[in-house]
């Protein structure tokens, strides 16, 4: 088959697998995993190996080293507040315990020869950004442990590979000279990681100081930026195999912290490619699996990876944590969550095929490759489709029901929050100033006193559970320019503002595309609002049922009420638009604004009388 074909077919597959997982919710890379082995061994649409030769290997090298780049660009140490001892202990202690008690049941549990246990021990420490973002993405945890999971991911990555370039090191020097001693083998590696990451972080002060001086034009900053992530990969791979993986992780951490505002730009673009890049490789390592690597599997394989699940990794974290102050419900929840992903799979395919051939050649080397898949498909199947309900039991989860995150605090806004708090929907409201948030803390409604466009937000203000964004501060041109900001985070077509699109051809008011959606069907303005609350004008909220339905709500509401928004029984929320409209229905409750009514006889009437035509509307 020819290559662009299969390429094709590895973006079809991936990116059809990554959408099916956002409409139905299960594991992304659980799907993909199965598409790379329906589309591979069983049903023989396409090789990997065949069509791409002797270039599969490189490929996957350097898409594994831009996720890791990407991811550590991911890391602000300012997430380290709550989480810093936790992070430090797991990449150091849990290591050591994680690498031990791996090759201790690889060589009493799987029976696999002593150098392939100790080798491949190394190799698990690590989980992999590969499928814990996507997994966090997926699921509703509070911020402590997904900032763990996220920081241990990304640092363990070159860890866990740096552990198995030192085993095979140390076990190569061996063969060619038995009396060799770790300590000869050990620090030279060590210098090694220590000069790669001495690379990376050189690299990313070029990287800081020339994109703010205009040294590299726009239009060239995302390209230089990913020339220098594979110049410093490659370069670093030629001190040491595997050493990288370091380099780049080092890279990227380095630049978040350096808080280079050149790069807040390209964000959408690099995360962009680390999902094509995960997808495509994900296909193409489990199109890469063969029958003959699962036939070598046995019952003792089996038995290591139900101990991989239920004594190595909660040993690895009860004991490294010991002493701190996670709680314990959250230490348990982290002894669980341990996917693997790429980089197990690509560094354990690397070494199977260095450790059979002379002068090594282990026995068992040829296992690698089908237990690293083993492990990888039920970590990601036992974690994956288990996060939330483990995260519900042991009191972790977030915030189920979406929320509202309100921008600018007005007598307007107040009064929308009170009402969805009053509908059981999160909400907060946010401002830079103290002064406006005086009636948001008098009546007890969720505030943030900060400015949201402050980079340092999104690490004191945990955004997960607020999936609508309503900008509406007295200042269009702000909301415009928040609702643009949060667009790509939240969705597109989940930032409002107040205030009317501008029509095609007028070049005096913003453009569509710069704006958030307009609230009410009417396109009221901040200054519109704000006249009709002087004027009287409430919130009212209506519960439509099979008996009341929205034409009878429509009909009970004044000609000049405007409705904002509806929320469903599943806390799925809704907004009427000048652009679109939800399709209402029985068990919804809708939320119009509305001018004062003087309540008639009929409607007290109708209130003492429940009918056919009766629904719930409170003021």
């Amino acid at each position: 088959m020819e290559q662009t074909l299969v390429i094709a077919l590895v973006g079809i597959l991936g990116i059809g697998a990554q959408w099916l997982a956002w409409r139905t919710g299960w594991p992304a890379i659980v799907l993909m995993l199965a598409a790379g082995f329906l589309a591979g061994p069983v049903l023989g649409v396409f090789d990997p190996e065949h069509a791409f030769g002797e270039l599969l290997e490189p490929m996957v090298a350097v898409g594994v080293a831009l996720i890791l780049f990407e991811g550590g660009l991911s890391l602000d140490f300012r997430e380290l507040r709550h989480t810093g001892s936790a992070v430090m202990r797991l990449a150091t202690v849990g290591v050591v315990l994680g690498w031990l008690f791996g090759s201790l049941a690889g060589i009493y549990i799987a029976g696999l020869a002593p150098e392939v246990a100790i080798l491949f021990g190394g190799i698990l420490v690590v989980t992999g950004p590969t499928v814990v973002i996507p997994l966090l993405r997926q699921s509703s945890v509070k911020s402590r442990p997904a900032s763990i999971l996220k920081w241990e991911a990304i640092v363990n990555d070159p860890t866990g590979a740096l552990c198995a370039v030192i085993a095979f090191e140390y076990f190569r020097k061996v063969a060619e000279q038995p009396n060799a001693t770790l300590f000869e083998v050990v620090p030279p590696l060590i210098i090694a990681a220590i000069i790669a990451g001495i690379i990376g972080y050189v690299a990313a002060l070029a990287i800081a100081w020339s994109f703010p001086r205009g040294a590299v034009p726009e239009y060239l900053k995302v390209p230089v930026l990913l020339t220098a992530v594979i110049g410093v990969f490659v370069i670093s791979n030629l001190i040491e195999h595997e050493a990288g993986l370091v380099a780049v992780t080092v890279m990227g951490v380095a630049l978040a912290n350096m808080h280079v505002s050149s790069l807040r730009s390209i964000h959408p673009f690099k995360e962009n490619i680390a999902i094509l890049l995960v997808s495509g490789i994900f296909i193409l390592l489990s199109a890469s699996l063969s029958f003959e690597d699962i036939r070598l599997l046995n019952w003792p394989i089996v038995a290591f990876l139900l101990a991989l699940l239920f004594v190595v990794r909660p040993a690895t974290i009860l004991i490294s944590l010991l002493g701190t102050n996670i709680p314990w419900n959250e230490r348990l929840f982290l002894s669980w969550i341990a996917p693997r992903g790429i980089v197990l799979v690509a560094i354990s395919g690397l070494f199977a095929l260095r450790l059979a051939e002379p002068p090594l050649a282990f026995k068992d080397a040829n296992l690698l490759i089908g237990l690293s898949f083993s492990v990888v498909v039920v970590t990601i199947v036992a974690h994956g489709f288990t996060v939330n309900l483990v995260a519900r039991l042991l009191n972790v989860k977030g915030a189920t029901r979406p929320g509202i995150l309100i921008v600018g605090s007005t007598p307007w806004t107040i009064a929308l929050a009170e009402q969805v708090r009053d509908m059981k929907a999160p909400v907060i409201i946010v401002d830079a100033s103290w002064q406006r948030l005086a009636l948001a803390r008098q009546k007890g409604i969720p505030f943030y006193h900060g400015e949201i466009l402050n980079e340092a937000t999104e690490h004191n203000l945990e955004l997960a559970p607020y999936q609508n964004l309503v900008a509406a501060t007295e200042n269009e041109a702000y909301n415009a320019l928040v609702c643009n900001e949060f667009a790509h985070e939240i969705g597109r077509d989940k930032v409002f503002q107040l205030g009317e699109a501008a029509q095609s051809g007028d070049r005096h008011a913003l453009p569509e595309s710069l704006r958030g959606r307009a609230l009410f069907e009417s396109g009221f303005g901040v200054e519109d609002v704000s006249e009709r609350q002087r004027q009287g004008w409430v919130f009212r909220k209506t519960k439509l049922s099979d008996e009341f339905d929205f034409e009878d709500a429509r009909e009970r509401l004044p000609d000049a009420a405007n409705m904002l928004l509806l929320i469903r029984r599943d806390g799925t929320i809704r907004f009427f638009t000048h652009a679109a409209r939800p399709e209402p229905r029985a068990g919804d409750t809708i939320l119009s604004f509305l001018p004062p009514q003087p309540r008639t006889a009929e409607d007290n009437a109708a209130r003492r009388k429940p009918g056919k035509k009766q629904g719930t509307q409170t003021a």
